[in-house]
């Protein structure tokens, strides 16, 4: 009896064996490596799975997942001979399980390692300016390097990136003393061009108001010409009325005379001067004058 249980009991151990080699659940981030008798046999996505036991086994487990590998720190020399400090990341993700496990012992150090001699490459060519100021033509270089060959190794690079770069403390000495006299270049070459532009509208300044200024008197000589030649205009007019009405009437002349004279001695009259004797040029001819107006006025009150 006892015999029987133990026996029973190996049978249901072996059957639970069994079915836990022959039933495979994957998870959704992972892809299975299946070998059949050591040799390639599938490749087992997301899900539940059966396989046969004994002669089929799982190779790798590969995560599909994006995954981040590390570029150690080196030294590499630039173009110019200045030895500097690199170190970088590398993002991938598996597109081909198969080719990951069986092209390459460890994509990872592969990887890793490529990367180490594609920036020693690189930054090899470059000048430090050049490896300082263009890190992302650096990282664009480096992508496309390492996919051509991650693509063999079932893998997708999606991106490289320089995380550091470090100079020798004299080097990055003399490029901070560098950069401070840039910019006091800089700040000299503003300062000079903000007072050539005020000197250039300074000038501009004085030549619109001289402009305005001759303007103004051309305006103000048009004007005043315009204004001669209207009073002389009225003049001509005068005159001419004038001299028509003393050839209708020739009182009017004798007339006009009289009253000038009359105003003149009038204003002479009126002077506050002390010192004064009002002779007239010709009594007679004032007199003659006095004379004239009564007669006129006696013809037009008649």
């Amino acid at each position: 009896m006892n015999d029987i249980v133990i026996f029973a009991i190996i049978l249901i151990g072996v059957g639970v064996l069994f079915i836990a080699k022959t039933i495979i659940i994957v998870s959704q981030s992972d892809i299975y490596v299946v070998e059949r008798l050591g040799k390639f046999s599938r490749e087992l996505n997301a899900g539940l799975h059966i396989i046969v036991p004994f002669l089929d086994s799982i190779r790798e487990k590969i995560s599909i997942q994006e995954r981040i590998i590390d570029i150690p720190s080196q030294s590499v020399i630039t173009k110019d001979n200045v030895n500097i400090t690199v170190d970088g990341l590398v993002f991938c993700k598996v597109q081909n399980a198969k080719e990951s496990v069986y092209n390459v012992v460890s994509f990872q150090k592969a990887i890793s390692s490529l990367a180490m001699t594609t920036i020693r490459s690189e930054i090899g060519s470059m000048l430090l300016d050049e490896t300082l100021s263009n890190r992302e033509r650096l990282n664009a270089k480096l992508q496309s390097e390492l996919a051509d060959a991650a693509s063999n190794w079932g893998l997708l690079v999606t991106r490289v990136e320089i995380s550091d770069i470090s100079v020798p403390q004299d080097i990055e000495q003399a490029m901070n003393l560098q950069m401070k006299a840039e910019r006091e270049k800089r700040s000299i070459e503003l300062n000079a061009m903000a007072e050539k532009e005020a000197v250039i509208r300074k000038a501009e300044a004085i030549k619109q108001g001289e402009f305005l200024k001759a303007e103004a008197i051309e305006r103000m000589a048009d004007a005043k010409k315009y204004e001669q030649e209207k009073i002389a205009e009225g003049q001509k007019k005068a005159i001419t009325i004038i001299n028509e009405a003393i050839a209708k009437n020739q009182d009017s002349a004798e007339f006009l005379l009289a009253k000038d004279r009359i105003k003149a001695f009038g204003l002479l009259a009126s002077s506050n001067s002390k010192d004064k004797i009002i002779v007239p040029y010709e009594a007679t001819e004032l007199i003659g004058s006095l004379s004239i107006l009564k007669d006129i006025l006696k013809k037009d009150n008649g």
